[in-house]
């Protein structure tokens, strides 16, 4: 019987091991299929990490993270989940084998994957001047155009955070109208350095060894045009990694927003007693390494109080 599984082994996960094996709870599991370290390891520059001077790449910055969070104690099985359900107050854990683990409380750490707009180039370019997170990316445009691809909320709020930085955005969109809140598109129309590029739809972006150089957009008519730019931001929406909550009825084990996004309070709970999520896949995670850390801790101290009253009553 583990005291805590925790599911995922990115920046959330890893922080919330930390945290529950300091913290006093003696088994704890952090289930992660692949290496540790989450989407971040994908970056080749870090400059916003707290404490991190000089260049440094997001699989540099990750690397000394499993090796404190097993020095004490922590687990790492390198395995599939397929299910997280819960009968009682026991939680058990499905594996990819079939096989079952049974934990007294649960950190879902699965965060979420960024949908492709699908042009040529995109992924092959992509950490190389093609990019889905403008805090993240942004500042290496200092000064430079960027071209911006999406028309809801967070392309529109992506490309006011760019207009300030970069000395110009292109916005491209498919429609000529925005499916974003009405005073954001305002904001954008009257932001000078902002240029929509309406009813056009990407075909692909193009580079050379130091990354990308420009995109080539098709419009309503058929006319393609050549957007000179070493950035291209992609917002098309995020794909919530939350299958493994849903049952075998096909509910969840926990209360979603209309994103699939899991609805928790400050202190990382969940609706279900003992289940916490941190990370990406909580609703309104701002998508940064350092915030994804705290809602680690956070959900590691929930469960370590979870647990030392659970099995002192």
């Amino acid at each position: 019987m583990l005291d805590c599984a925790i599911i995922g082994g990115g920046p959330a996960g890893l922080t919330a091991g930390l945290y529950a094996t300091r913290g006093g709870l003696d088994n704890v599991v952090m289930f992660e299929k692949g290496m540790p370290g989450g989407q971040i390891t994908s970056s080749s520059e870090i400059e916003n990490y707290p404490g991190v001077t000089g260049e440094i790449s997001g699989m540099d910055l990750m690397i000394p993270w499993p090796a404190q969070c097993q020095k004490f104690g922590l687990k790492h099985d390198m395995v599939e989940i397929k299910r997280v359900s819960k009968d009682g107050d026991i939680f058990k854990i499905h594996k990819e084998d079939g096989t079952v683990v049974e934990a007294y409380s649960v950190i879902v750490c699965t965060g979420s994957s960024p949908k492709h707009a699908g042009f040529k180039g995109e992924n092959e370019l992509f950490g190389k001047g093609v990019s889905s997170c403008a805090t993240c990316d942004g500042f290496f445009y200092k000064g430079k155009e960027v071209v911006v691809v999406g028309g809801g909320d967070t392309a529109l709020e992506e490309a006011l955070y760019l207009a300030k930085i970069c000395s110009k955005v292109y916005l491209v969109h498919r429609k000529d109208s925005f499916r974003s809140a009405p005073n954001t598109v305002a904001r954008v129309k009257k932001t000078q350095n902002i240029e929509l590029v309406l009813n056009s739809i990407p075909q692909e972006v193009y580079g050379d060894n130091m990354g990308v150089t420009g995109i080539l957009v098709k419009d309503s008519s058929g006319e393609i045009r050549d957007i000179k730019a070493p950035g291209v931001f992609v917002f098309v929406g995020n794909n919530v990694n939350n299958r493994i909550l849903r049952q075998e009825d096909g509910n969840f084990l926990c209360d979603m927003n209309e994103k699939g996004e899991v609805i928790v309070d400050i202190t990382m709970k969940t609706t279900t007693h003992g289940l916490f999520a941190a990370g990406d896949i909580r609703l309104s995670a701002p998508k940064q390494v350092v915030c994804a850390a705290g809602d680690g801790a956070i959900a590691a101290l929930g469960a370590i109080s979870y647990v030392d009253e659970l099995l002192n009553h």
